[in-house]
This record gives C-alpha cells, structure tokens and sequence, in this order.
C-alpha cells in the first residue's frame, strides 16, 4: 500500500535555524491554538515595537543602502507596516470565528463548519528593497494566524536585521518570532516548515519552491516581474506622468510593483516626455542629495548601467530627466532615465528592471496593448490611466496579473482588505488582511454527524430499493 509522506525531521541539530525551528515546533505541540487575547497581545508589542523604533529602523534601512530617503521608509516601509497590523488587530475575532456552512441534503440536521487553525512554524524570507515591510507585513498575518515565525533577511539588509533581532528579543520569546542575522539560504529555507513565504526573484523563487517541495512545505512567492502602465487617450497626460513617475521613482525603482514600461498613445509620447522632463528637477534637483535613493550594491549598479547601454547601442533614445545629474560610482546614484523606441530585443524589455529608467512604448489600439501585455510573464503589478468605463473594462477583463492599480501606480498593495499576491511567474499565493489569514491558516472543514441520519438506508447488501434511493436523490431538486 502507499505510505503516508511524512514530514522530514532531524535527529541532531547542526546548526542555529535548526536550533529555533525545533524551540518553535516543541512550542507549537505544546500550544497549537493560541487565544484570541495572546494574538492580539502579540500584534500590539509588534506594532509597539515599530513605532516607539521607528526613527532607529529608518536609519538602519537608510545604512544598508548607502543612501535612502527617510521619508520613504518611514511612509513605505513603517507607516504601511503599522497601518497593516492596526486594521488586522481590529478584524481579528471576525476572522477567527468558525464559519457555517451548508449541509447536502443526505446528511441534512448535520453540521458543517470551518475552523481556521494555526499551520505551524511559518518561514519568512524578506528581499533588501523593503526589508521592513516585507518581513513584517507577512508577520502580521502569520501571527493573526496564531503561528510561529522565524524570518530570514537580505544580506544586504544586515544593519536592520541585526536591530531588529535585537527588539524582537526583548519583546518575543524565542519559540514565537526570531530573526536569524547571518542564517544561511540553505540551511533557513530546507527546514521543514509548515509554510514558507519568500519575496524576491523569480530565479531564487524556484530554489526555494525546490527545496520547500522536499518537505511537501506549502508556498508563497512574490516574484514580482515587468508591470505595464497603461496611459489612455481620454486621460490628462500631465497628471498621468506625474503620478507614474512618482510610483516609478520611489526607491530609486527598486520596488517589485514598480511601474516597469509604459504604454502611451503614439500622439501622446512627446507630451508625457515633457511632462516627465518638468516633473523630476523638480522633485530631485540634486540625486547626490540623501533624498534620492542609492542603488543597493555595485552588482546591480553595474547591471543598469549595463542596461542602459545595451538600449543605447540597439537604437533607443536615451532622455535624462534631470539635464544637470551625472553617474555616481561611489554613492551608487544613477540619475532616472525615460528610454524610447524600445525592441524586445533590449534588455530593458526582457528582464525586471528594478531601477530609475522607465521604457516608453507607443500604441495605436487598446487590442494592439492587450496582446502585447498578453504575449508575455503576467506581471505583479498592472496599471490603467482612464476615466471612461469602457476602457477600463476592456484593458481589465482581456487581461490578468497579480494586482491592479487605475489611475494611479501601486497603491493597490496598501489596501489591507485587498489580497496581495502574483499569478503564474510573479508569485504563487496571496496574503493580507483576511486572504493572509487565511494563507497561513489550515481551514479546517468540520462535519458533525445528525443524530438521526439516513445513511444506514445506503448500506449494503445493495437491494433494487439502493437504486431507487440514489435515483431520486439525483433528481431531487431542491
């Protein structure tokens, strides 16, 4: 006969993510169900923590990656956390309540019911573009969830890591929340978990998905990918511009939701370009200046340049949006760029830019931007400027991607009551307000026997009288 695959454990522990993961699992059998009141304690000293160490966190943040700017961690990264645990502290005892559900007529007077029940010990592996945000957003679900967490940050991100690790120590038993500074990939993400989260590329998504299969571990992967910005005709193109410029820029672009190219009607293209080229100088009069955002490490600074290059020499108009800015190798600045006449035979138009240039397409028909969206990997992110309903159904319904934005860039990420997750090459799964709860929750169907039930009717020996039992119960309407 089969035998039952069974979770892979380890006699002895070899290193420090097997040290925590077997506090966590031992602190799990011994309380699988925590109350209402321990979850919403736990979500109050995150939420304590973050906001009583927010200017440290921003700092931290600001560290690791040379320069970033402070108003942009403490909107993008903390205010969003915070915001994020706020409303789930207040959903909570609506998301934990068993829910009823219908009974098939056979067993009518039974019950059925839902029961969301804690998975385990959650992993949680966080990318260096929004270390806070995405280590500490899924935390909020998982431990809404009555899970255990043990989260993995950038190597990049070591300065906040390490603070971090630090106040969750002083506020969180180790067998609930660790953070492991220094972790290596593959001793954190083989352990047998009982969910693993990972942000990041779509390249290391498919490790860690191949070593969570060796556990049968269940997944979720945020992956993110090229997300298209669609400008209709009917929209104000200054507006249009200023709004996409500001989701593109962000970060200096190292955001996975991040406007990657952007479609405008061929008549439009100049007017957006001028739009842009006002905008920026105005928003980053100096990129040397702390308030514009370094790129991470001389690898992907190298890699943009590279970028931008290969666009040049295939043909592309290169346009800098702020005429005075020039490269900084040693601040890792690289001053934001729109890049026209692209051909899918640019790097720009093939992999996931993450960073400050933005391709400009041009277009004639919105079944000329529907096809062309389809033809390649659904993005994480997709976003319609438009004001008229027709379009809006059009470019939405002959489309599909993780998420969507209309007439704005991103923002759909910081809706709590929205799921946020990718589909096909941008991610598997979705988290968030209750779509998080319940991804890290086993929703655990219940039925309780009648005590008068009709089944004994159906057992054999089977006589004629079975048939006519199961014949009317088919065409029973009801």
């Amino acid at each position: 006969m089969p035998q039952t695959a069974q979770t892979r454990t380890f006699e002895t522990v070899g290193n420090e993510a097997q040290r925590v993961f077997k506090l966590q699992r031992e602190a799990y059998h011994r309380q699988p169900y925590p109350s209402y009141e321990e979850r919403v304690e736990s979500l109050r000293k995150l939420e304590a923590l973050l906001v009583d160490n927010a200017r440290a966190i921003a700092d931290a943040i600001t560290a690791d990656f040379g320069h970033r700017a402070f108003e942009e961690s403490m909107t993008a990264e903390i205010f969003t956390t915070v915001d994020g645990l706020r409303d789930a502290r207040k959903r909570l005892r609506k998301w934990m309540t068993p829910q009823r559900r219908h009974v098939s007529v056979l067993f009518a007077t039974g019950q059925n019911r839902v029961i969301p029940m804690p998975k385990g010990v959650v992993g949680i592996v966080a990318p260096w573009n929004y270390p806070l945000f995405l280590s500490m957003s899924p935390l909020t679900g998982v431990l809404a969830a009555g899970n255990r967490a043990m989260i993995k940050l950038a190597s990049n991100s070591q300065r906040l890591c390490r603070l971090l690790a630090d106040k969750l120590r002083g506020a969180f038993p180790e067998d609930l929340v660790a953070i492991l500074p220094g972790v290596r990939a593959q001793d954190f993400s083989t352990l047998p978990y009982d969910h693993l989260i990972f942000t990041g590329s779509a390249a290391s998504g498919r490790e860690v998905m191949r070593a969570a299969a060796e556990n049968l571990t269940p997944v979720t992967l945020e992956l993110g990918g090229k997300s298209p910005t669609i400008v209709c005709e009917d929209f104000d193109v200054d507006e249009a511009a200023s709004r996409i410029l500001y989701g593109k820029y962000l970060n200096a672009g190292q955001t996975c939701l991040a406007p990657d190219y952007v479609l405008v009607p061929e008549a439009r293209r100049d007017a957006f370009v001028a739009a842009a080229q006002r905008i920026m100088p105005q928003r980053y009069p100096d990129t040397n200046s702390p308030q514009y955002t370094s790129v991470i490490d001389d690898k992907a600074y190298r890699r943009l340049r590279a970028a931008l290059d290969d666009a040049r020499q295939k043909g592309a108009e290169v346009v800098p949006l702020i005429p005075t800015a020039t490269f900084n190798d040693e601040l890792r600045k690289l001053p934001p760029y729109l890049i026209l006449g692209v051909t899918d035979d640019m790097i720009v138009m093939q992999d996931e830019i993450f960073g400050p240039l933005l391709p400009v397409k041009t277009y004639k028909t919105l079944d000329e931007v529907i096809a062309y969206v389809n033809a390649r990997d659904r993005p994480l992110g997709f976003y319609v400027f438009t004001n008229d309903a027709a379009r809006e159904e059009k470019l939405l319904y002959g489309t599909i991607s993780g998420g969507v934005t209309i007439n704005n860039c991103m923002l759909h990420v910081a809706q709590h009551d929205l799921p946020f997750g990718g589909v096909g090459s941008s991610g598997i799964g979705q988290y968030h307000g209750w779509e998080g709860f319940t991804e890290f929750s086993k929703m655990r169907p219940v039925f309780k026997n009648p005590r008068l039930s009709l089944l004994h009717f159906f057992y054999p020996p089977y006589k004629p009288r079975h048939r006519r039992l199961v014949d009317l119960l088919i065409r029973f309407k009801h």
